[in-house]
């Protein structure tokens, strides 16, 4: 079933994106798309919510009602859906995947006359950090809100989300310019070990939610890609490590 609902309150993308994610948390709650423009929500529940669950756990700041014209507002709605093909997997992680080819053909091109490709690997990883930082960094207020929904410490540590988009910035300059590597290295473990977690849970309980790998300002599912992507981070840093003790 799905209904439609206002709400108040918001006033950024941030807002948005903290809205939704929040929305799509809430258990039985299969999906919700929020709109800023048009201050409402979209939800596809399994079994009926009341709006004073919804609104329990939503920030006090904002506000839900549900649209009196709800019902019309639905048919066409669902009449839209229908009409607009789904994308695939693929489809909705391109940017992801183009991003990291270009950071592959990057790494390649500064690299293809080197003989150790342990300085390839630090290469790579230092522009995948500093590419994934700016993206991040777009939205500062939003990022945040989209990452405590699923890495553990962000959680339990609201700054933490705040600075980790800069946490990203320095190790991409360390692995760059060869700094204090294995620190570097050390640090790339424990974040995104801590990362990985959170992704593993929440694809474990089929939530869907929007992945922060690249920011708020696209706007990617979380999947198995996303775990992928962070997985071979850390088995680079693993083996990076291991030369340097």
């Amino acid at each position: 079933m799905t209904h439609t609902y206002k709400i108040t309150g918001m006033t950024c993308n941030g807002c948005r994106t903290s809205v939704e994610n929040t929305l799509n948390a809430i258990e039985a709650v299969r999906e919700a798309k929020v709109h800023l423009d048009q201050e409402e929500a979209i939800i596809t529940m399994d079994s009926h919510i009341p709006t004073t669950t919804l609104q329990k756990a939503l920030p006090e700041k904002y506000t839900i009602t549900e649209k009196k014209d709800s019902t019309v507002h639905n048919d066409v709605n669902n009449a839209f859906a229908k009409a607009e093909p789904k994308k695939s997997k693929l489809q909705q992680l391109q940017p992801l995947l183009i991003i990291l080819a270009y950071i592959a053909v990057a790494t390649a091109l500064l690299n293809y006359n080197r003989a150790n490709w342990d300085e390839a690997m630090l290469d790579f990883m230092g522009l995948f950090f500093i590419v994934f930082s700016f993206f991040k960094i777009l939205d500062l207020k939003g990022f945040p809100e989209s990452f405590r929904m699923y890495d553990p410490l962000a959680k339990f540590l609201p700054a933490y989300g705040w600075l980790y988009p800069f946490i990203e910035t320095i190790l991409g300059l360390m692995f760059l310019m060869r700094l204090e590597i294995p620190i570097a290295l050390v640090v790339t473990l424990i974040i995104l070990g801590i990362t990985t977690i959170g992704v593993t849970k929440t694809l474990l309980d089929k939530k869907s939610i929007q992945c922060a790998c690249l920011g708020t300002a696209l706007k990617l599912p979380m999947t198995e890609a996303t775990f992928i992507e962070n997985a071979i981070m850390i088995v680079m840093a693993a083996i990076m490590l291991s030369a340097y003790l």
